[in-house]
């Protein structure tokens, strides 16, 4: 990477963007690497770059980012021990915090892994030392003390030296008592690790023992009692014992962490890395970036393309395409109308891609690699160099052609400004020339009506425009390609209070040549907004065409549903009609038989009764049938219906609301999701229904990733309970397993508060307070049910 390049950087603001991206990472190492991420110059590395973003992006956006939280660099701790040195207490638990970042880091993709990814090479490549670890946690409390269980001896010597100070206390403490009116205080201090009690001086020989120390205004003697010398001695012994004990267990723990070094190293290594990685991946959903296509021999094309440092609400998103039929684009428009933005957008958002960023840009956009970008942006006009506007310029205009060849982007800004108009105007042609024939490509802004007129008859080269309202006389910042922008001096110099008649001498001292252009420019300018309100309005004619269509498609099929229901309810309704009456004939028939049997054993039956009750059952049935059909027949509807009556569609039952006054005998209807229209005579008017109120829309937002910490210090009881469990709700809906309550040491009661409600938390598992390096007991870990 040359001189020229990394100059144009700086100009494109990529340090800018880079240090916005640094925020996203955990690790002071992490930052500093976001910080000097530079471009790839070849597509193979920008690719590999870009993948491992989309695979990092796909990753927190399931399961959240892995935490790199106390990760630090032991590099010199390490190389100390290797060297034979012994490390501290606080080196080790670094240390300890080191391997256990590179266990969770690992265990991270190994219980969230769904699918392949790029990433998982620097994942499983992570080594750890779980036994080193333990062993380091298990020995030391804090970077200053060592737990008592480090070791069998380091417990009985502690033991000891508890019980011998017991002792003392108690002499000292019945010496204190029977000697009051000789002590300045009743209490009982420690000199030079020796306990002593404070002795007025005119006591002094009076008292007894060793004195060790005196106050600074000599009143006061620190003066060990001979009584209990004997047992300060046995305390001082136990201490040595004590600290060599502690050397001993420290010396074996750096030894192992020496052991260990190398593998240490690589595992920091691999954790700043993917700091780095994800911290690409978290800048992404917090710009709202996406995933360009990359290639080296295609075209530049931003669609709905955005500068990442302007804000996002108000910044106008542009489109802008190079390469392919057009290696040159030329920019003109008025002055503040977004021309030099649009070609740091193209800059910028081409180095962010061959640094594996994601783009403010449609998904759709694709970008091309280059080997070199050069920017020639900005007023340059430098009094320490002598330098003027136009010589700056120029200064750098002559690194670029000769840096510059087939795989550079050139970016030039206001081309030729700054000197005669004529002269400038023929330089800022012959400039593009020669770098179009080295095969450059070129995005130029300028106010010269002669580049407007070269990029109209130039093969390779477009006019584009940054749009210009004439009725409010503002700029609109939209990039138009293919038709050349007016300047707007004379209306813009207007619109601020300028004379007319200053004006109309203006417009009279314009060249000819330049007036007829500029109404050329005008009258295309003009055209082409009323082309793009007719295809914009043809736009929405075809859309709303389209969903009428779907409309239509969908009521033939409901339509063509309940057709078919209808008469697979009827044929039921037919059938169960048709066994009922055949059920009802064998029943009398079988009657009649009986009786006919009785006949003939002489009893008294009368046929007659019979047959007439055979006649009964099937009139029966036949009046059965008749009622059903009659239900499917209702009674014509008492008035005409109108909008906003509730009706019943008496064939299938269902409810529905009309959405029109009865006319020609048909009314439309809502019923659900549909709109029919149906016959005055298939339905039942049931009442006059008001009006629904409309319900709020709810607008739904895109996932992003949660932090994996909330910090609540400074809050009431009550407002860190409402924010932890609205977190603890959106940390369980984005399967995050463990996440961190930040409240502070103070007097612990916040702490008390929040852990006695996540314990009874049906989402929470367990709870724990934060080790060394998470926080201690200023932090909540809190692990969630799966």
């Amino acid at each position: 990477m040359n001189t020229l390049f990394e100059r144009s950087i700086e100009v494109l603001e990529l340090p800018k963007v880079t240090r916005t991206l640094s925020s996203f990472a955990e690790s002071e190492a992490g930052k500093a690497r976001c910080e000097a991420l530079l471009p790839a110059q070849t597509l193979y590395e920008s690719e590999r770059l870009m993948r491992e973003t989309e695979d990092a992006f796909y990753l927190v956006g399931l399961f959240g980012a892995p935490s790199f939280s106390g990760l630090r660099d032991m590099s010199g701790a390490l190389s100390r021990a290797d060297k034979g040195g012994v490390l501290s207490c606080g080196e080790l638990l670094q240390t300890a915090q080191l391997l256990r970042c590179a266990r969770s880091v690992r265990e991270y993709v190994k219980e969230k892994k769904e699918r392949e990814t790029v990433l998982d090479g620097l994942f499983f490549s992570l080594r750890g030392d779980r036994q080193l670890e333990d062993a380091i946690n298990a020995a030391i409390m804090s970077p200053e003390e060592l737990f008592d269980t480090a070791s069998h001896e380091l417990y009985e010597i502690r033991k000891k030296i508890r019980l011998a100070s017991g002792r003392v206390r108690d002499v000292l403490t019945k010496i204190t008592s029977g000697s009051s009116k000789m002590l300045q205080d009743n209490i009982i201090t420690q000199r030079n690790g020796r306990y002593v009690v404070p002795v007025k001086a005119e006591y002094k020989a009076a008292f007894g023992g060793l004195v060790h120390d005196v106050s600074a205004s000599g009143a006061t003697l620190f003066i060990e009692p001979s009584s209990v010398v004997e047992l300060n001695n046995e305390i001082r012994v136990l201490t040595g014992k004590e600290k060599a004990e502690e050397e001993r267990i420290l010396t074996e723990l750096s030894a192992q962490a020496a052991d260990a070094a190398p593998a240490l190293s690589r595992d920091f290594e691999t954790l700043v890395y993917l700091d780095e990685i994800f911290a690409k991946a978290k800048f992404a959903y917090e710009t709202g970036g996406m995933r360009p296509r990359l290639s080296d021999k295609g075209k530049t094309e931003l669609i709905r393309a955005r500068h990442p440092l302007l804000d996002r609400k108000n910044a106008v998103p542009i489109d802008f395409t190079i390469g392919g039929a057009c290696d040159t684009v030329v920019i003109t428009g008025p002055n503040t109308g977004g021309k030099t933005v649009s070609i740091k957008t193209l800059g910028l958002l081409t180095l962010m891609a061959q640094c594996g960023l994601y783009i403010t840009a449609s998904e759709e956009s694709s970008v091309r690699v280059f080997e070199n970008i050069y920017a020639d942006v900005g007023d340059e006009q430098s009094i320490e160099q002598s330098l003027s506007t136009f010589s700056a310029h120029m200064t750098n205009i002559v690194g670029i052609c000769d840096k510059a060849d087939g795989g550079a982007l050139v970016l030039l800004d206001e081309l030729g400004a700054g000197t005669d108009p004529a002269e400038g105007a023929a330089l800022a042609v012959s400039i593009i020339e020669e770098l179009r024939k080295k095969g450059a490509f070129v995005a130029a802004t300028t106010h010269y009506a002669e580049l407007k007129a070269y990029a109209l008859t130039t093969k390779g080269v477009e006019n584009a425009s940054c749009e210009f309202d004439v009725k409010t006389l503002k700029p609109t910042y939209r990039l138009i390609f293919g038709v050349p922008g007016k300047s707007n001096a004379f209306a813009i110099a207007s619109r601020l209070g300028l004379s007319e008649h200053i004006i109309k001498d203006a417009r009279e001292r314009v060249d000819s040549d330049s007036r007829d252009l500029e109404k050329v420019i005008e009258t295309l300018e003009e055209k082409r907004q009323s082309f793009e309100e007719k295809t914009e309005e043809t736009r929405k004619k075809l859309a709303r065409a389209e969903e009428m269509s779907k409309q239509a498609e969908s009521t033939l099929s409901t339509v063509e549903s309940e057709r078919e229901r209808l008469i697979s309810d009827a044929k039921r309704e037919a059938r169960e009609i048709l066994e009922n009456a055949r059920a009802a004939a064998d029943m009398a028939l079988t009657d009649a038989r009986r009786a006919q049997h009785a006949a003939k054993r002489g009893a008294d039956v009368n046929l007659a009764e019979a047959r007439a009750a055979l006649m009964g059952a099937i009139s029966e049935a036949e009046e059965k049938a008749r009622d059903a059909r009659e239900r499917r027949k209702p009674e014509p509807p008492p008035r005409k219906i109108v909008r906003g009556d509730e009706v019943e569609i008496v064939s299938s039952g269902t409810r529905a609301t009309a959405l029109s006054d009865e006319k020609d005998g048909s009314v439309l209807l809502q019923a659900g999701i549909m709109k029919i229209t149906v016959a005055v005579c298939e339905l039942r008017l049931c009442a006059q229904t008001p009006k629904k109120e409309e319900k709020p829309q709810i607008k739904v937002t895109a996932p992003r990733a949660e932090k994996t910490s909330l910090d609540v210090r400074g809050m009431t009881g009550d407002e860190a309970m409402l924010e932890v469990e609205r977190y603890i709700d959106n940390a369980r809906r984005l399967n995050l397993e463990t996440v961190t309550v930040i409240h502070g040491k103070g007097t612990g009661a916040l702490r008390a508060r929040i852990q006695s409600e996540l314990k009874r938390n049906p989402q929470v598992k367990s709870i724990r307070n934060g080790n060394y390096g998470e926080g201690e007991m200023g932090v909540t870990v809190v692990t969630l049910k799966k």
